[in-house]
């Protein structure tokens, strides 16, 4: 049985090395288009294992300079998806007013929160509760 984890790993580390292979999420280059106002990130409440099934649900597209130590009542530790912009940075918290762990993430896709860590136990899914928004 170990043969056949170590290739499942293996064919999983290969498919994650093709670009685009692993996400459906939108590139972040969609979030500037030519003829609208730019976008500095957008928010996902969808995420799943399946990277294609991500970036789904109710959206939240945030204009470069937003900060919101509060979010919204219905995105409230809802977000489990994001993308950044072209020279873009998001950084997030874990507490609403900008208090506990925190975390930036700059321009690209980032299908599953999930798999980013927040402290010991945790992740990043289900748990932004205040973020702030930047462009250069």
């Amino acid at each position: 049985m170990a043969p056949l984890l170590l290739l499942s790993l293996l064919l999983q580390a290969l498919l994650g090395a093709i670009p685009g292979a692993q996400a459906e999420c939108p590139a972040p280059a969609v979030l500037k288009p030519a003829d609208g106002p730019r976008l500095c990130a957008r928010l996902y409440d969808k995420s799943d294992p399946y990277y294609e099934n991500c970036c789904a649900g109710a959206e939240l597209s945030l204009e470069p300079g937003t900060d919101l130590p509060y979010l919204p009542s219905d995105w409230h530790r809802t977000a489990s998806s994001l993308v950044v912009g072209p020279r873009c940075e998001i950084t997030v918290w874990s507490r609403k007013g900008k208090a506990g762990k925190t975390r930036k993430f700059s321009s690209g896709s980032y299908p599953r929160l999930a798999e980013f860590r927040l402290g010991i136990f945790g992740d990043w899914n289900n748990a932004i509760a205040a973020l702030y928004c930047k462009c250069t």
